[in-house]
């Protein structure tokens, strides 16, 4: 199967919280949101990923896009920006650049459970990281739920 976009809310009821405080979500790069506000990001030309019959992944796959979460002022802001999956010893992991500076990349969640549902479309559970808690605005412990991430 061939990846072609990956669509991710992040966490429903942030989403929600932001768009409440009278704050701004703003998509660039090539994301773009859908009709049940989680996004979409096109993917990269070249990956690689690919899921085995057992659930398990290798390879690795980038999208184009960026998110910003903006509230509070500019006291809350989280910006995901360049998301990739990659599988590797620890498993399959959603990774984005490292915010503010942008030095390097961090595992914003880990992914579990793989559902492939109608027309090959995959479903993986998320959960954040340690990582993920600090690059979304750290309301968030580690372990908790985040929306499921589609791959189609």
């Amino acid at each position: 199967m061939s990846i072609n976009r990956l669509t991710w809310g992040v966490k429903a009821s942030f989403r929600s919280y932001v768009e409440a405080a009278g704050g701004t979500i703003t998509l660039s790069d090539g994301a773009t949101r859908a009709e049940d506000g989680s996004f979409v990001f096109p993917a990269l030309p070249g990956g690689d990923l690919v899921f085995a019959s057992d659930g398990s992944a290798t390879g690795a796959v980038r999208f184009h896009g960026t998110v910003t979460f903006d509230a509070h002022g500019g006291m809350l802001k989280s910006t995901l920006a360049e998301l990739s999956l990659e599988a590797g010893t620890d498993g399959l992991v959603l990774t984005a650049l490292e915010a503010p500076m942008y030095k390097g990349r961090c595992a914003i969640a880990r992914l579990g459970q793989v559902e492939v549902g109608a027309g090959d479309a995959i479903t993986l559970v998320a959960e954040i990281t340690l990582d993920g808690m600090y690059q979304i605005a750290d309301n968030y412990p580690p372990g908790t739920e985040l929306d499921p991430l589609q791959l189609n």
